[in-house]
């Protein structure tokens, strides 16, 4: 028996296969002097490519997985973007004449090797990142093969030294579960392999050295334990705990027509996260009652121009025609900050998280805002419940101006004859601390509140969470956050108004009894985690989570309340 360190629960057996991996060769180190603009020129394509190929990356894996698991990809992007790394690599072609992979291959080592000597576990683990780069662009320079994944033709158990981001969100399939050498509980393969509901261990050590193409391999990703060519008795005694794990899995699933109501009857609306009209099956699957979020941002990326009315009439229409009668909550377009749409030439910002972005882009942008409130109006139709969301308020005037906007498009559409619904709802993203504290005044224009906990965490603690060097103080579990979200539930409902949580703690199942007992009316999260959060809230009273949100709001720190959590309720 190999251990490692658990990185993401469950049972998987299959036959093992080795990760090989093409790397790059450097063919040349140096160039002559002639060639030197030449490697410039190419290092210039590769960083431009490279990035391309970041941003779809990430954009695919924050519909499938959200946001939490696509921050790497915005953390690379913002790496890239370094004038420290890209200066390196270029002084060391202009200075050394350097071939360009010569030059991309001793600058990530360099930068690779000084995280792994840090002290701090998270630290050490960044160093993947940055290998990560590396083979991104030496593969946009030509250097690398194919993909590593190209020869898999049946379910697999994967092995290997180590994976990088980029690898976990493009497993193929038939990839039942990871083993890797390298990393820990907190690297992105892991955390990306829990989302994914991917068994898996990290930080096996020789685990390359000790596995061979073939083996039969066990992975419990609870205990960290790998078993290679386990004796019959033990591969049974595995066998019954997979399929007790895959009945647990498939009770979650087929409870997914119920209510989640606590066991002293308090009911929590369960919504899904969406970021095109193809997930929306997904989630009546996992039980959604609701889409309590269609990130619409992501129509518009990954293009070279804005999506017409009509394109996203479509869209936003097979959203509510999968939906039914039940609720669609349409967040308007959100972009900004670290999310870039080219073709609209927004200026360069010192800091875009800051900036021209979200609800402020949209109202000095009227062509877009417009167009974007009359397909949503006409999607939705006489008979939709459409909810408009607008990210980023931050003062009361803002809100007017969007509600006037919605009104104006609502009047146009029945001037021309259009459906649009008698009744609509308009609500608020609570993500920036102006906001969350000014509730009681928002609570008297918006008829809904949404909780990002990812920006509401970000903004009030002051912590970039792409910057590695603070990221570990960025914590949604601290008292100061949860203080605001309990100071915006109040203040909601005093006004008869609802509060929903759509960051990433909605879907986060040690944080629902947290959430539930703050007051907190409805959850939305991407599908694979409703299953699980409704059984969690179906199994809690709302007496004792009231309790507990009581005792964490008097804590110190984000720290004291995942104890608190870990005692339970």
């Amino acid at each position: 028996m190999i251990q490692g360190i658990p990185g993401a629960s469950g049972i998987a057996i299959g036959r093992a296969l080795l990760l090989s991996r093409n790397a790059a060769v450097v063919k040349r180190e140096t160039v002559p002097q002639g060639e030197i603009g030449r490697e410039l020129i190419r290092i210039d394509e590769a960083l431009g490519r490279t990035k391309e190929r970041l941003q779809r990356l990430r954009c695919e894996t924050e519909r499938k997985l959200g946001e939490r698991e696509a921050d790497i990809f915005a953390a690379h992007l913002a790496i890239l973007s370094d004038p420290e790394l890209e200066e390196e690599i270029r002084r060391s072609v202009s200075e050394e004449a350097r071939s360009a992979e010569a030059a991309v291959t001793a600058a990530v080592r360099l930068l690779a090797d000084e995280f792994e000597a840090m002290d701090d576990a998270y630290m050490r683990e960044r160093a993947a990142d940055f290998r990560d780069l590396g083979q991104a662009l030496l593969e946009q320079l030509g250097g690398a093969g194919l993909s590593p994944f190209a020869g898999i033709e049946e379910e697999c158990i994967l092995i290997a030294y180590e994976l990088t981001p980029s690898d976990t969100a493009q497993l193929p399939p038939l990839v039942r579960g990871f083993v890797t050498e390298a990393g820990g509980a907190t690297s992105h393969a892991a955390i990306m392999a829990r989302s994914l509901g991917l068994p898996a261990v990290v930080g096996a050590r020789a685990v390359m050295q000790s596995i061979s193409d073939g083996d039969t391999i066990v992975i419990d990703g609870a205990s960290g334990a790998v078993w290679v060519n386990p004796s019959p008795q033990r591969l049974g005694v595995y066998e019954r705990k997979r399929a007790e794990w895959q009945a647990g899995v498939a009770a979650d699933r087929e409870q997914a027509g119920a209510e989640a109501v606590t066991l002293d009857g308090r009911t929590i609306a369960l919504g899904a996260n969406i970021g095109s009209a193809a997930e929306a099956g997904n989630a009546l699957a996992n039980g959604a009652e609701e889409i309590g979020l269609f990130r619409t941002e992501f129509m518009y990326m990954n293009r070279d121009r804005a999506p017409d009315e009509e394109e996203q009439v479509r869209q936003y229409g097979a959203v509510f025609a999968a939906m039914g009668a039940r609720p669609v909550v349409l967040r308007t377009l959100d972009i900004g900050g670290d999310k870039e749409l080219p073709y609209l030439n927004l200026p360069a910002e010192p800091n875009p998280f800051l900036g021209w972005r979200a609800i402020r882009l949209c109202l000095d942008r009227r062509d877009l805002f417009d167009a974007q409130l009359r397909a949503m109006l006409r999607a939705a139709g006489a008979d939709g419940q459409l909810r408009i969301l607008f990210p980023m308020i931050s003062t009361v005037s803002e809100l007017r101006r969007a509600k006037a906007a919605v009104e104006e498009a609502v009047a146009g559409l029945r001037r021309e004859g259009s459906a649009v619904p008698e009744r609509w709802e308009t609500g608020i993203m609570i993500e920036i601390p102006s906001a969350a504290l000014l509730a009681d005044v928002l609570a008297e224009e918006a008829d809904f509140f949404s909780i990002g906990t990812n920006d509401l965490t970000q903004y009030t603690l002051a912590v970039d969470r792409m910057n590695e060097h603070i990221s570990a103080l960025y914590d949604s579990y601290h008292p100061a956050v949860l203080r605001l979200i309990r100071h915006v539930v109040e203040s909601a409902h005093a006004r008869g108004k609802r509060v929903g949580v759509c960051g990433e703690m909605a879907g986060d199942p040690s944080a629902v009894p947290l959430l539930v007992g703050l007051g907190v009316d409805e959850l939305s999260m991407n599908a694979p985690s409703l299953p699980a959060v409704r059984r969690i809230v179906r199994g809690i009273r709302q007496a004792e989570a009231c309790g507990l949100a009581l005792a964490a709001l008097g804590l110190e720190d984000g720290h004291q309340v995942r104890e608190l959590l870990e005692r339970g309720l």
